[in-house]
């Protein structure tokens, strides 16, 4: 196997992933939002709350088109470039997606039109409801993609057939209520939410430094702030049921993150600062936090974290396992019904290791003719890129931190304050807009990267999964996908600017503040209560 392709093919996938989650954390958010936003509108019957409502379901729809356009173009990725992993564990993986499809996309695609197009056909209530049904929509396409996404960290519930060499589901439910994809999915649904109330932040305080759409955007920075102190908080404790999940489903990936060469002495202490270095497999110049790590994986004071080099000496005997599986795989391909059965014996107390064997096909055809040098190759390819992966987890987790702070400064000021801010808090909350984001995919990075050589944890190397194609053929798709991303990319910041640039199309905004100065007027005038004036009949102030 040429192992361009296989790089090549994991950088398209990883750009277009990547690129698809720059809309999918908006999308998750402002549904939310903007659903909230039209019940205060019901519920009190104020203009002002439709208004908000209509400018970010403007921004929402925007976002949401372009989302879907870039991940249909995934889900099709899985048949071209990876046709063996689909071929393998197709059995298992397509279940969830064709649920996501049938289930969540229809309902959320669906209701999204009569969002839109419903304001004069629908009353008030129902027209909420289409609200609310667009924004579970929105996070029961998460559920599903990441109940995929979850079973390949933590392959529950499905079985190998040796007599078909696929993975088949055994158990449903297993997938379905996977811890790994549960953590995953309230995890990466709050790092949405904080996503989506750190940009309607960031836009509210770019208008309240304009002067500009007052009252929307004091309302809009009430319910951002409220909603992202309270994801921002959720994403910190969700994220340590990961760290938790992580410490029995992915031990190398956890080790790596924390640059945790040797096993530590329970608790284990997390590590601030460091440069990892492979070569001489230490951390320099390591700042720790005592406890906290081993608190996070284990939840204890008495259990161990394993260290990379105790989890590469396990991955020796997986692979020494996985090779006896093989062996016996072979010869019941061989024999059928004829195999020994003592032979079936060895394969089903080895079977489990058998994806092991599988990270010898990068050095050898037939993993049976592995030297202990080829055994010891791939056992350290189970190590992924540890600095890479440190360095994205300290990003992620101290734009974590920071989100907490500005979220509660902004909701301290909303609900104490007066809604008076500093203007350098809102200069800071128009400049982190992009930050959420960086987050997002540093969180995504550390997720897939993480995993590697595996495709599926302990099942599928990446290596195997990819289909039999030049390396002419991928580099091509892969210009074409970044030329064609980038015109979309493009087009949905112009599109986003314009509208937020615009601001909101009806004129609530100019009858209040019409009214607040009118009523100023009569209080300066020594008048208590203020006539009722229509404010379109008089002249412009």
């Amino acid at each position: 196997m040429e192992f361009g392709i296989v790089e090549l093919s994991r950088l398209q996938f990883a750009l277009t992933a990547m690129f698809h989650f720059l809309f999918v954390p908006l999308t998750l958010g402002l549904s939310i939002i903007v659903a909230i936003m039209e019940t205060v509108y019901v519920m009190s019957g104020r203009p002002i709350w439709r208004q908000m409502t209509k400018f970010w379901g403007t921004l929402f729809g925007i976002n949401f088109v372009l989302g879907v356009a870039t991940g249909i173009t995934m889900e099709f990725q899985f048949g071209m470039n990876w046709s063996y992993y689909s071929h393998y564990v197709g059995d298992v993986f397509g279940a969830p997606l064709a649920i996501e499809g049938l289930m969540a996309f229809f309902l959320e695609a669906t209701f999204v039109g009569l969002f839109f197009f419903g304001w004069n056909k629908l009353s008030k209530i129902q027209h909420l409801v289409v609200a609310w049904l667009v924004a579970i929509g929105s996070n029961f396409s998460a559920l599903w993609i990441l109940i995929a996404n979850g079973w390949m960290v933590n392959p529950v519930g499905a079985e190998f057939n040796p007599e078909t060499m696929r993975m088949e589901m055994v158990n449903f439910f297993e997938v379905l209520f996977n811890e790994a994809a549960q953590s995953k999915f309230v995890h990466t649904v709050s790092a949405g939410y904080v996503t989506a109330s750190v940009f309607v932040l960031g836009v509210s305080a770019w208008y309240l430094l304009e002067n500009r759409h007052i009252e929307l955007a004091r309302r809009s920075i009430a319910v951002a702030s409220a909603f992202g102190l309270a994801s921002s908080l959720s994403v910190v404790v969700l994220g340590d049921e990961s760290g938790y999940s992580a410490s029995h489903t992915q031990q190398m990936k956890l080790a790596s993150i924390e640059a945790m060469w040797e096993t530590h002495d329970a608790p284990a202490p997390f590590t601030l600062f460091g440069i990892p270095d492979r070569e001489a497999r230490e951390t320099h110049y390591a700042i720790e936090i005592p406890w906290v790590m081993g608190l996070i994986g284990t939840r204890s004071l008495t259990q161990e974290i394993p260290g990379i080099n105790d989890l590469e000496a396990e991955s020796v005997d997986n692979i020494r396992s996985g090779l006896r599986a093989y062996d016996a795989l072979m010869e019941i391909r061989e024999l059928r019904d004829e195999t020994p059965e003592a032979t079936r014996l060895v394969f089903e107390q080895n079977s489990k290791n058998l994806g092991y064997a599988f990270l010898l096909y990068r050095y050898v055809e037939d993993p049976r003719d592995a030297t202990e040098e080829h055994i010891a190759q791939a056992a350290e390819d189970t190590i992924p890129g540890v600095a890479p992966l440190f360095w994205a987890f300290r990003v992620m987790v101290g734009l974590g931190f920071m989100f907490i702070a500005v979220m509660l400064y902004f909701f301290a000021m909303s609900s104490f304050g007066n809604m008076r801010f500093h203007r350098w808090a809102l200069r800071g909350a128009v400049a982190i807009i992009p930050t959420p984001w960086i987050a997002a995919e540093m969180g995504w990075f550390v997720a897939e990267y993480g995993r590697q050589p595996w495709t599926v944890d302990g099942i599928l190397p990446t290596a195997l999964s990819v289909s039999r194609l030049s390396i002419t053929d991928v580099a091509l798709t892969l210009a074409g996908f970044c030329i064609f991303y980038t015109v979309l990319f493009i087009i949905e910041m112009k599109l986003m600017l314009k509208y937020i640039r615009r601001g909101p199309v009806e004129d609530v905004e100019e009858t209040l503040d019409w009214r607040y100065k009118h009523e100023a007027r009569l209080r300066s005038s020594g008048l208590t209560e203020a006539p009722h004036v229509d404010p379109k009949n008089q002249p412009a102030e």
